[in-house]
């Protein structure tokens, strides 16, 4: 249940243009506004930590830059994730065994993690980690650090869940009943050679978790079912169009070696890429059922 008084509660219009005036206040235009270069990703100076936070605050999502380049060191993103509060990793069955995946292109080695797109060469639609997560398992924080990079292609394109709350609540306060319904979206059963992997789960598509907004969703139709009903498919269709219209606020980057990601689950896309056998592109991605925090308020 959502408190009457919250801003993200369908009726609260007056507390909702007072938190959507304030949101939309000093908001950044470029992706640039999102990085901070750290020395010591183990220990964040008192500077660096605050402008990380403040991006983080504003954005739901910063972007660190180290001096570390393409050292394969897993530290450099956990580090930094346990400053802001984040222990607790989801380890899917794809993750290696530290609970931190590497991704890097493996389609060519056949079945296996080459099946699925985020170890391919190819784009990725707009989505959060994590949609088809059970309610215990959800993805609340997520990180992405560069070892390498794509020879070409391989951008990611990023857009805070809480701007695209704003759009669709502007058009209509009825798209937020409808992504809000516990029934709004179904994620089909996975099945492998041993049957049911996952069971079909079925949920909100907007939810709230301690006071924060919190987004599920793929634009895979293959991997989503949802209700049926009109609303829901008008709530969809406006959020279709709006991330097909290149809306303002969305950050376009490619990370470079010993640059990363913090955020809280954002919208996130990535473009095709080549690289060589001899060096392919290789990304840390780590997913954490925690909120981010600030550790240092």
């Amino acid at each position: 249940m959502i408190a009457p008084d919250s801003p993200f509660h369908p009726d609260n219009a007056a507390g909702y243009q007072a938190w959507r005036a304030q949101k939309l206040m000093g908001y950044p235009q470029r992706a640039a506004e999102l990085i901070v270069e750290v020395d010591d990703p183990a220990q964040l100076s008192d500077g660096e930590y605050r402008a990380l936070w403040q991006r983080l605050a504003k954005t739901g999502m910063a972007v660190y830059a180290t001096n570390r380049g393409e050292a394969e060191d897993k530290g450099i993103p956990r580090d930094i994730a346990a400053q802001f509060g984040l222990s607790q990793l989801d380890a899917n069955w794809l993750a290696d065994e530290d609970g931190i995946s590497s991704i890097t292109p493996q389609e060519e080695e056949g079945r296996g993690k080459g099946e699925f797109i985020p170890y391919t060469h190819n784009r990725i639609r707009w989505h959060t980690d994590g949609y088809y997560n059970p309610p215990e398992r959800r993805i609340y924080a997520m990180m992405l650090h560069c070892v390498r990079e794509a020879a070409e292609g391989g951008e990611n394109e990023l857009f805070d869940p809480e701007l695209a709350y704003i759009y669709l609540r502007d058009v209509d306060p009825e798209h937020i009943r409808a992504l809000m319904a516990e029934d709004a979206m179904t994620i089909p059963a996975r099945t492998d050679e041993l049957g049911v992997a996952r069971p079909d789960e079925t949920g909100p598509a907007l939810l709230l978790d301690a006071g924060q907004l919190h987004l599920r969703y793929t634009a895979r139709t293959k991997s989503i079912v949802w209700k049926p009903d009109a609303a829901t498919q008008a709530a969809v269709k406006a959020l279709e169009d709006l991330l097909a219209s290149e809306p303002t606020g969305v950050f376009k980057l490619k990370l470079m070696p010993g640059m990363g990601l913090i955020c809280n689950n954002v919208l996130h896309t990535r473009s095709g890429f080549s690289d060589t056998p001899e060096r392919r592109r290789l990304l840390y991605r780590a997913r954490y059922h925690d909120h981010i925090r600030n550790l240092r308020a």
